[in-house]
């Protein structure tokens, strides 16, 4: 467990090496109070290590000045990994302080680095040798990426450029934590008392259970309490028949950081937008989009555009078709009202029912989470040969958090995996994959990563184990995806281990949830928590039926997320910023109907909120491009486990990742360039 706070200690981070199995973090001997004076002295380490570099009397080369820079700042990464890791996942009011203090400390450090002309100056030599200097393709690699890191930061500006960029850099860091804690705020904040039976109408056992357990737990005197957690409103919203409550809790939920409260996110996301734009123009760009697109695989905000309006219409003209659907269900059973957006999950799971005759009770006890673990576990054998074993000795930082040690198809060691599957008031939402210490080398010997995937499953409730949405499971599936391309990746060096295009990324993550939705594989996994049986055949044949149920929704509420995070970065925003008639108008111009909401309304974008994906929300989709075809790959050998294709997609997507373009990586993979007809299948467009 995470230490949290209590009697100073023996600062861990000062030690070098971890003295606990595999090193990962010894979680239980972290304080909070560690943390900072840990960040503080892995600045001015690192500042040495720079300094060092710069003030070498030796010309650069590419060991003296390449390899230096890259293998610098080992002991503020060790610090960071662990203090932004436990600040999603296991959060707290002082590390929310610590954070304020350290964000614009550490983004002017960083500054001071990206803009170091000593520093750029010998990197440039080398990189106008480079043809000259017997490199081979990861070291020509590793040179090229961080010159045009340096670039990309300004380094080749003016004095005055130069800070004004530093200027902004600290700042909209701050602003971007300051959104996140924001939204967790919010977040935690709405609670919908559930005091009679009249509130319960409709709802599953399942999910009464669910409410019970939240509001002991949460010490309020109810039936149950809704919160925003996916595992609890998406249920209350998808069988409640108290239409009122229904309107609370969605509206709860679409309006956080909308309030013109404390929390209240407007202000501070219209000068994000403001200072993203100064930034990208002072780098030379029209916008940031530009700016951020350049260095993926659309190139151009253009070509974004064009991908996106390509699948809108046919997305919503789907998605029309289901809101009439629903809205005939209303007027056959009398309701008297027209559809809104707080009504689509109820309505939604209705015509589910009438089409396909599925319901979502029948499937959750073929999907207990222990099931749904092991099924990633033995997908991962299959293809690759990789086994795992549980760990109880390892250090973990929450009670629910469990550790395996994973083993390559030889039986040698390939890293350590935590997983994290439940919300907490100190985890922030959705779910993700990061790591606590990243695959790499040093002086020739592997560095085996430490990775995590942490979600916001349903939990176990009424002496059930958790039983999971097909939906919560497929992103299980997602997420470990993410985890096998950390276990994989292997380059020689930080900057070009697992370090591949943000339009590219989510490709070794997304062709998982192909298997988890296979019959073939399905029989394997999707078994009974009770009996172990596997789902029957004809529920599994109801489920594949209703695979392509629901995606005019699906994938109307997403694209309009993604035009919207466009429209953003792309805005020349000048003077003030009215973010709410921004927002309008953008889904208006879109032509979003009145029925959805958008996945993500502007103030509680987390996505967007801070670089990894502004400007690529569009990176989900363009990535199912390629993961639908590479899927079809593997259908086309008639082996969904080729050993001969796996190992091509090991070795090309997930192992040499750094080294390649995307789409020459992905031709490597596949023979070919991806075609998109077997994405518009998968989606049901066409």
């Amino acid at each position: 467990m995470f230490a949290g706070c209590g009697e100073q200690k023996e600062n861990p981070f000062f030690a070098g090496e971890y003295n606990t199995p595999f090193e990962v973090p010894p979680f239980d001997e972290i304080d909070n109070e560690h943390f900072l004076p840990a960040i503080e002295e892995g600045i001015q380490r690192h500042k040495a290590e720079i300094e060092a570099i710069v003030n070498n009397p030796e010309e650069p080369t590419f060991e003296n000045t390449i390899v230096a820079y890259d293998k610098a700042g080992e002991m503020l990464s060790r610090v960071n990994s662990v203090f932004g890791g436990l600040r999603s996942a296991e959060t707290n009011p002082r590390m929310q302080e610590i954070a304020r203090e350290t964000t614009p400390m550490l983004s002017a450090h960083s500054n001071s680095i990206r803009m170091n002309m000593d520093l750029f100056e010998r990197i440039e030599a080398i990189y106008e040798q480079r043809e000259e200097m017997d490199l081979d393709q990861e070291q020509m690699r590793v040179v090229e990426m961080y010159y045009r890191d340096f670039e990309r930061s300004g380094a080749a500006l003016s004095d005055a450029d130069r800070e004004r960029l530093g200027e902004i850099n600290e700042r909209t860091s701050m602003i971007s934590l300051q959104l996140g804690e924001n939204v967790l705020a919010e977040t935690n904040a709405f609670q919908l008392k559930l005091e009679t039976e009249e509130d319960l109408a409709g709802l599953p056992e399942s999910v009464r259970s669910s409410a019970a357990d939240a509001a002991e737990s949460a010490g309020v005197d109810a039936l149950g309490i809704v919160t925003l957690h996916n595992p609890s409103w998406i249920p209350f919203l998808t069988h409640s028949e108290r239409r009122d409550l229904r309107e609370k809790v969605f509206r709860g939920y679409f309006m956080r950081g909308d309030h013109d409260n404390e929390h209240d996110n407007k202000d501070l996301f219209a000068e994000l937008m403001q200072l993203r734009l100064e930034m990208a123009q002072l780098l030379g760009y029209n916008n940031y989009a530009e700016y951020f697109q350049a260095i993926q695989m659309a190139e151009k905000p253009e070509n974004v555009y064009d991908f996106l309006y390509e699948l809108w219409d046919p997305s919503l003209e789907l998605a029309k078709h289901e809101r009439d659907q629903m809205q005939e269900i209303i007027d056959r059973e009398g309701g008297g009202f027209q559809l809104e957006s707080w009504d689509w999950w109820y309505y939604a799971e209705k015509l589910r029912k009438e089409l396909h005759d599925l319901d979502d009770a029948e499937l959750r006890p073929y999907f207990a989470i222990d099931n749904v673990r092991d099924g990633n576990f033995m997908l991962a054998n299959k293809l690759f040969g990789l086994t795992f074993e549980y760990r109880p000795e390892v250090p973990v930082y929450h009670e629910e958090v469990e550790a395996f040690e994973v083993f390559d198809r030889d039986g040698s060691h390939l890293g350590i995996l935590f997983i994290d599957p439940h919300p907490r008031p100190g985890k922030r939402g959705g779910a993700w994959c990061g790591t606590y210490r990243s695959g790499s080398y040093e002086n020739g010997e592997k560095i085996y990563p430490i990775v995590t995937i942490v979600m916001n499953f349903t939990r176990p409730s009424g002496g059930q184990p958790a039983l999971l949405t097909f939906d919560e499971t497929t992103t299980y599936f997602h997420e470990f995806g993410h985890a096998l391309h950390n276990f994989f990746a292997d380059g020689r060096y930080s900057r070009t281990s697992r370090s591949v295009p943000r339009d590219f990324v989510e490709l070794p993550s997304q062709i998982l949830e192909n298997w988890a939705g296979d019959p073939e594989f399905l029989k394997e996994y999707a078994l009974h928590y009770e009996t172990g049986e596997p789902m029957p055949e004809e529920l599994m044949e109801r489920l594949i039926s209703a695979q392509h149920y629901g995606q005019g929704f699906a994938m109307t509420e997403y694209l309009a997320a993604a035009i919207l995070d466009m429209d953003w970065h792309t805005a020349d925003h000048g003077g003030n910023i009215d973010v709410r008639a921004f927002e309008d108008q953008s889904l208006n111009e879109m032509g979003l109907i009145d029925e959805i909401q958008p996945r993500y309304r502007t103030t509680y974008f987390n996505h967007i909120f801070g670089t990894g994906y502004a400007a690529g929300y569009y990176v989900y989709r363009w990535a199912g491009v390629l993961d639908a075809d590479a899927f079809m790959a593997f259908k086309e050998t008639g082996d969904l486990y080729d050993q001969e294709l796996a190992e091509r997609f090991r070795k090309y997507i997930l192992a040499e990742n750094a080294l390649r373009d995307g789409m020459d990586a992905y031709v490597m993979f596949r023979g070919q360039e991806p075609t998109i007809e077997p994405f518009l299948i998968q989606k049901g467009l066409q």
